[in-house]
């Protein structure tokens, strides 16, 4: 095994549903990451409790070999354990398996933080306005900055819109309502933290329900936060489902938005699955 994989093991598990889950595991003592970065989680499924006993009643020979995937962190980069946000995926070698985790099972932790999706890309000054864009499990990064108090103390106004199909699976809700809550108080002159929830399959009386490109095109995303968009004033994070990223991408640059690089720009991406 590499010197910078090490073993963590399962402390805590909650299902949102039938197909999105989040668990929590031990962190190794030197193991640092920004927020915003992901790392590469490995399972062995034949050391999986539930696997062990599947194959014993299947009378089947278990997978014995590591597989490992990029998950992004929820957690923040001070806390004393590690939170992810996974989607079940049909059929997938990788959350096939660790959608069945039980608290005491064992992971590997590949301890080399990767991505740049992070507040450090951006040069000084700062603008004044903060957008995180996020579909499904790409909520997890943005998470992981709200929990940093410099985030809060470098801008004005945070619009967080969190696009899920259904209700249901808007994870999260109560921890970012209590984000606001605490970090509102701790903070100096905090920002003011603008949460915008959205639905696409489903009706829902006063919520928004298109995909996030139309919903920018129209003003309708910029009339419910309250807070102008322009290029002068702003830093827009973007991550979740490849799709919604390319095509959000394009609109914010068809609208004057450029892409961040080398500290220069507006746009900042992760195609999170």
């Amino acid at each position: 095994m590499s010197d910078n994989i090490q073993t963590v093991t399962v402390l805590s598990k909650t299902t949102w549903t039938p197909h999105l889950f989040s668990f929590t595991v031990t962190r190794p003592d030197s193991f640092k990451f920004t927020a915003g970065q992901f790392v590469r989680l490995g399972v062995n499924p034949s050391k999986l409790k539930h696997y062990q006993q599947l194959s014993e009643d299947l009378d089947a020979e278990p997978i014995d070999e590591d597989i490992f995937r990029a998950y992004s962190i929820v957690s923040s980069p001070f806390d004393e354990t590690l939170e992810f946000f996974s989607i079940v995926i049909p059929d997938g070698a990788f959350t096939s398996q660790l959608q069945y985790l039980q608290v005491g099972d064992e992971l590997l932790l590949n301890t080399t933080p990767f991505g740049f999706l992070t507040l450090a890309r951006y040069q000084q000054p700062l603008p004044k306005d903060l957008w995180l864009l996020a579909t499904g499990t790409g909520l997890a990064p943005f998470l992981s900055m709200l929990q940093d108090i410099q985030t809060w103390q470098d801008y004005e106004h945070i619009v967080l819109a969190y696009s899920a199909r259904t209700v249901e699976e808007l994870a999260y809700v109560d921890k970012i309502k209590q984000l606001q809550e605490d970090f509102g108080t701790l903070a100096d002159n905090p920002a003011q933290l603008i949460f915008i929830p959205i639905v696409t399959r489903e009706p829902i009386e006063g919520a928004l329900t298109e995909r996030l490109p139309k919903l920018l095109l129209d003003g309708s995303l910029q009339d419910e936060a309250g807070v102008d968009l322009d290029a002068d004033n702003a830093h827009i994070m973007l991550c979740g489902n490849p799709e919604m990223v390319e095509d959000t991408k394009e609109t914010l640059k068809s609208m004057g938005f450029i892409m961040n690089r080398r500290g220069e720009g507006n746009i900042a991406v992760e195609n999170y699955w």
